[in-house]
């Protein structure tokens, strides 16, 4: 039996290798756009897509791990950028606003959903001039256009806010704490 992260994302693999979690990552099969188009709000969005990729990995007796996150402003919400030109309208967009984050994640075993989990985080984005917003891509571009938020909190991406009120490894990409919990009350980590 295995533990499988069903996720390309460098920071969830690392948040679990550095968690001591043993797993596998496998790219999920997801048309995410798809989705999104059908589900409505931001917390629906992450719970909905988490569990679409670990369903779309997951083999009869693993045990699957998705997560997803989106980011909201204004009741907008907002993908990955396409290009550089997008995350800098993002960045504008954002300045002086409050910026939700919501991550998500599910266990999958058996092709059965078994848990899940969301959260909310509220960062405050300061007011961004046009010269930051260039000077922070050029640094900072292309890896926070793999980013739905247009920033990475572990490099300069901190950089764009004012305040932060929510748990440090759901703004990174994934409840880590709750998942801890629940792969420790299944067994498949130490308790």
């Amino acid at each position: 039996m295995a533990l499988i992260l069903a996720s390309t994302s460098a920071i969830r693999r690392q948040m679990l290798n550095a968690a001591g979690v043993p797993h596998e990552a496998v790219k999920p099969n997801v048309d995410e756009d798809a989705l999104k188009a059908r589900i409505g709000d931001a917390v629906d969005t992450a719970t909905q897509i988490a569990a679409a990729k670990a369903l779309s990995v997951g083999g009869s007796e693993d045990w699957v791990i998705g997560s997803d996150s989106v980011v909201s402003v204004d009741r907008r919400m907002f993908d990955k950028p396409r290009n550089r030109d997008e995350a800098a309208e993002h960045l504008r967009f954002f300045s002086n606003k409050t910026l939700l984050l919501t991550s998500a994640v599910a266990l999958i075993r058996a092709g059965t959903l078994n848990w899940q989990h969301s959260e909310t985080a509220r960062l405050k984005v300061r007011s961004l001039s046009d010269k930051f917003i260039v000077d922070y891509l050029d640094a900072e571009w292309p890896e926070v256009g793999y980013t739905v938020g247009v920033f990475r909190l572990e490099g300069r991406g901190v950089q764009l806010f004012e305040t932060i009120d929510g748990d440090h490894f759901t703004i990174l990409g994934m409840p880590l704490i709750p998942l801890l919990g629940a792969l420790r009350e299944r067994g498949l980590l130490l308790s």
